[in-house]
């Protein structure tokens, strides 16, 4: 026998299905008979809370870091080598202080040449505004007279005197030529036998005179004194026999030479008397040119030359009685005014060797150490004295902010000092990052306070975006929200005598919300009583009365 089921027939299928279409009917009628009745139960008197007036300030949450107003990244302005720093890492520094000095011998060399150039400048535009000398006014007139004569001897020719003049001049130098001939004839002619043996002779005849003279003299020197012979005696004659073996002796010397020269000649002088004839060979041919020069008259070019010297020495004095033109007043005044400016940039090079604090603030970096080429930034600086939060806020939020809004301010550092501040700024743009999150920039004022706070510390900032004076509101804990409706509503709780109090669900709308409070702008009315959270089952089967004003949000709305 086989245990196989047989399937359910067609007409079971649909008598089953129309049992449960028929039970879950029943089931939702009665839920919607039972909807908007009220119903007795029982309470604590803990669990129920009564709506009242009051203010309300909904506050939107958020955190940041803390910001400095403003800083520094401090470079030198020109490069060069780091003579002294003055601060570290972590210094308080005021406005001005010195925080780091460059090598100024260079510096101060160019100043002091940028200086000099200046008063060269200045010299010479004060010279050119004094009044003309008499006396350069005299030499110029003279050397118009001059050019003027020159001028006019070239365009008249020569006059029979200045022919004469250059005939002579050549007639003298012909003279001077013979003359040095005749010396240097004199001096290279070959001497006679007679004339030599003369000098043989006066070289013999000195030879003896200086044997004897030496030999008497030596004699003497060993000489001792006696009765005949003194001492000073001997000095005596000793002195007077070394004079003249001394005379002797220069006599034999100039015999030898003077025998010398008539057997070789002289060359100093010969080389005397040949550059003396040379020399009046050239004064000749000089004479010669001369003459023939001004025989033939002066040449277009020479007269041209002597009429441009001419107008040049006129164009001299009439500057000078003039005085300067206004072009050159203007040009020694630019002179001056150029080296004005190279001596204010060099004063400016020089007062760049020395950084000093742009604000009061801390040192947060030094990039750079003593002896080493500064280029780039080598410190930087943060104004510790103006602190600020630093909130990335996002932009559904962004819509209940404004600037001066209150805001109470804590850190993570010290989680239970309050400070106050406000808004101060809303940055005009996104804040670039990578997430698709897009946020804004928000800045608070951060209150005076006593606590050492530093830059980068974690911040809480609670901001006010609204505030509602004279409303009904209700603690959170009683409103009862039908996210897919979009509907709010509460167990309101009537009281009737002895009896239980009676609990109905009643539909409200809601304003602005807080961390504690919601406002009922409809449905109930000051002093009214709802319980706490959803002690009776709610069911949502139609899409309620839709009216919703507020909302859940951090800043106002519903959740």
């Amino acid at each position: 026998m086989s245990n196989t089921k047989k399937p359910p027939t067609k007409k079971r299928r649909w008598l089953i299905g129309s049992a449960i279409i028929l039970l879950v009917a029943a089931i939702g009628a009665l839920f919607i008979l039972r909807q908007g009745q009220s119903q007795q139960t029982t309470v604590e008197a803990s669990d129920i809370v009564t709506a009242f007036i009051g203010d309300l300030s909904p506050e939107a949450t958020a955190s940041g870091q803390v910001v400095t107003q403003r800083d520094a990244r401090i470079a030198p302005l020109t490069a060069g080598v780091v003579a002294k720093i003055y601060v570290g890492v972590g210094d308080q520094v005021e406005a001005g202080d010195v925080l780091l000095e460059l090598e100024t011998a260079a510096l101060q060399r160019a100043l002091l040449s940028a200086q000099q150039a200046l008063l060269v400048q200045e010299n010479n535009l004060a010279a050119l505004l004094e009044p003309t000398a008499a006396a350069d006014i005299a030499a110029a007139e003279a050397a118009v007279a001059s050019a003027q004569a020159t001028l006019a001897s070239l365009q008249v020719g020569p006059t029979p005197e200045e022919i004469a003049g250059a005939e002579a001049d050549v007639r003298a130098a012909n003279a001077d030529i013979a003359a040095a001939g005749a010396r240097l004839n004199n001096i290279t002619a070959v001497p006679g036998p007679d004339a030599l043996y003369a000098a043989q002779i006066e070289l013999e005849l000195a030879q003896t005179a200086a044997t004897q003279a030496a030999e008497q003299h030596s004699t003497i020197l060993v000489t001792a004194p006696n009765e005949f012979l003194s001492a000073e005696r001997l000095a005596e004659m000793e002195l007077a026999l070394r004079t003249q073996a001394l005379q002797a002796n220069a006599q034999l010397s100039s015999a030898q030479e003077s025998l010398n020269k008539l057997q070789n000649g002289d060359p100093n002088s010969t080389a005397a008397a040949q550059a003396s004839l040379s020399a009046s060979v050239a004064q000749r041919d000089l004479a010669q040119l001369q003459l023939e020069q001004l025989l033939a008259g002066a040449s277009d070019a020479q007269i041209a030359a002597a009429a441009s010297s001419l107008a040049q020495a006129q164009a001299n004095l009439d500057a000078l009685q003039r005085g300067p033109t206004d072009a050159q007043i203007i040009a020694a005044e630019v002179a001056i005014e150029q080296a004005r400016i190279g001596v204010q940039r060099a004063e400016m090079n020089l007062a760049r060797a020395t950084l000093t604090a742009p604000f009061a603030g801390t040192v947060t970096a030094v990039t750079i150490n003593e002896g080493e080429i500064a280029s780039g930034v080598v410190m930087e600086l943060v104004d510790s004295h103006n602190l600020e939060v630093l909130l990335s806020v996002d932009e559904i939020d962004l819509a209940d902010l404004s600037v001066g809004q209150t805001a109470t301010i804590t850190l993570e550092t010290w989680p239970d000092d309050e400070l106050q501040g406000r808004i101060t700024a809303i940055a005009p743009t996104a804040a670039s990052d990578n997430s698709a999150l897009v946020t804004y920039d928000v800045y608070l004022s951060l209150g005076d306070t006593d606590l050492p706070i530093l830059v980068g510390m974690t911040s809480n900032a609670d901001i006010v975006t609204r505030r509602s004076e004279g409303v009904l509101l209700l603690p959170n804990a009683a409103i009862n929200i039908d996210r897919s409706a979009g509907t709010y509503s509460v167990h309101k709780v009537t009281r009737n005598g002895d009896q239980p109090p009676t609990v109905t669900e009643t539909a409200v709308t809601i304003g602005l919300r807080d961390g504690q409070y919601t406002q009922i702008t409809s449905g109930l009315q000051a002093g009214d009583e709802a319980l706490i959270g959803n002690v009776l089952p709610v069911f949502n089967f139609s899409p309620g009365n839709g009216n919703r004003t507020g909302g859940g949000s951090p800043f106002g709305g519903g959740q």
